[in-house]
């Protein structure tokens, strides 16, 4: 073994691909290092532990962890329910941290991934040199080396902004008081004081906005006063509430159907057709929407924007990436997650190939690897992991062989209603869709699924 694989591979982010990651190279005999920014592992997932998960756990957990936690007595939660962020952090990723041990350090925040005495410019000897990590931790900056590099810090803490631009709207970073990106717990009685008895705008058209409708209603309910602006940049189709009675997944379905709610029973109004181009204050401190189009809205209290994510490369810039132009992702991956043509259910399996890049060892993975399409499953992440894990370890018969499950249609970046229980039991199993379909085929072969997301 050479004096660079004997160097870890270095994980960033504890969250449920980074850690599946480090248990596949565990498996492997291959000595893994995660960083973790969070105090915790899957901090992320603890920001949305409010938060019911469309898939069942039987799509949740991969084989390679759940053979690490064997040994210490964990068993696996009912393949069949659905459960909140805060139970699959609990019951299954935080053990997991717990079993890989020191080999997760949290408090740690990579900021910068190049090769060693070679920045992206230099040709001379680089692909024999090991990376070099820089990362600050509350004692201060240090520094790691490493024979590989999977990039697992997904895309939770870079939310899209309000304006639709890309940009943040004019007045948009001056409100932050104001705004939040993320669906609140309105079961929290803080975070329910801040919307209840208040009018709020809702900007994004996809289930976390759902989520976000329908606890807002629940609220007005018994706050009087509590009210909703739906802010949608497209107008309202026969699509916009989803598959309804009609849905292969009753859970979506039903969150669709609590959205429609919200607006049919006067809880909150739609706006369609409105582009976000300012957010002012008016005279009493209120936020009023100004749209591209000249619009001005009513004032509201509070804006929750649920628009979307984005990749943070900032820490990758001395690397050789090859990212697709729209969706920064890797350019061999983007044609096959491409939202307008892609749902969760229908993306062709794939590996250490499509996600690998000019720059050797280096791999994005998880949500990270789909950049911006919302189309990503955990159990797409797994099978990215095993096969990258193979290809470090150099097998690539197993790194080229992918067995994926795939549902028939799907839920993408599941967020379902956390006190809905009846919705989120319901269904007959394989995690976000009813019928899964068994795929047993090459990298980068064309896989067809029915259905969509």
């Amino acid at each position: 073994m050479s004096e660079q694989q004997q160097l870890p591979v270095l994980v960033v982010g504890a969250g449920p691909a980074g850690l599946a990651a480090a248990a596949h190279l565990v498996e492997r005999g291959i000595e893994p290092l995660v960083l973790e920014a969070g105090p915790s592992a899957a901090s992320a997932v603890r920001e949305w532990s409010h938060v019911r998960l469309f898939s069942t756990w039987g799509e949740l957990t991969d084989p390679a962890a759940e053979k690490l936690l064997a040994p210490t007595g964990w068993t696996k939660p009912d393949t069949n329910a659905y459960p909140s962020g805060g139970d699959w952090a609990e019951h299954y990723l935080q053990p997991l941290a717990d079993v890989l041990g020191d080999r997760v350090r949290v408090g740690a925040t990579v900021t910068g991934v190049s090769r060693t005495g070679r920045d992206r410019i230099v040709d001379a000897d680089r692909e024999a040199q090991p990376f070099v990590v820089h990362f600050t931790t509350a004692d201060g900056e240090e520094r790691v080396f490493a024979r590989a590099v999977i990039d697992a810090s997904g895309t939770w803490t870079t939310p899209s902004p309000a304006g639709a631009s890309g940009l943040a709207a004019l007045g948009e970073k001056a409100a932050a008081d104001r705004i939040t990106y993320r669906v609140p717990d309105l079961k929290d009685p803080a975070v329910r004081a801040r919307y209840a008895g208040k009018r709020t705008a809702v900007i994004g058209s996809g289930a976390s906005a759902f989520t976000a409708l329908a606890t807002l209603a629940d609220v007005a309910r018994d706050e009087p006063g509590t009210h909703a602006v739906w802010i949608l940049r497209r107008g309202i189709s026969g699509s916009t509430f989803g598959g309804g009675e009609a849905d292969q997944l009753p859970a979506r379905g039903a969150l669709g159907l609590a959205a429609k709610a919200a607006v049919d029973n006067g809880h909150a109004d739609a706006v369609t057709g409105f582009r976000t181009e300012a957010i002012e204050r008016d005279t009493d401190g209120r936020l009023v929407l100004a749209g591209e189009d000249g619009r001005r809205l009513d004032p509201v209290d509070e804006v929750i924007v649920l628009t979307g994510f984005r990749p943070d490369l900032s820490f990758l810039s001395e690397l050789r990436l090859d990212l697709d132009e729209r969706l920064q992702v890797p350019v061999e991956l983007a044609p096959l997650i491409d939202p307008n043509q892609h749902s969760c259910g229908t993306v062709y399996p794939h590996g250490h190939r499509e996600l690998s890049h000019p720059e050797p060892g280096v791999y994005l993975v998880g949500m990270k690897s789909y950049g911006r399409a919302p189309t990503f499953l955990a159990m797409t992440g797994y099978e990215q992991v095993r096969s990258v894990a193979a290809a470090i370890a150099g097998d690539f018969e197993s790194a080229e062989r992918i067995e994926l499950t795939l549902p028939d249609t799907g839920v993408c970046g599941g967020a379902g209603l956390f006190d809905e229980p009846e919705a989120a039991q319901a269904g007959d199993g394989g995690g976000c869709c009813a019928t899964p379909t068994t795929l047993h085929i090459g990298i980068g072969a064309p896989a067809t699924t029915s259905g969509g997301c």
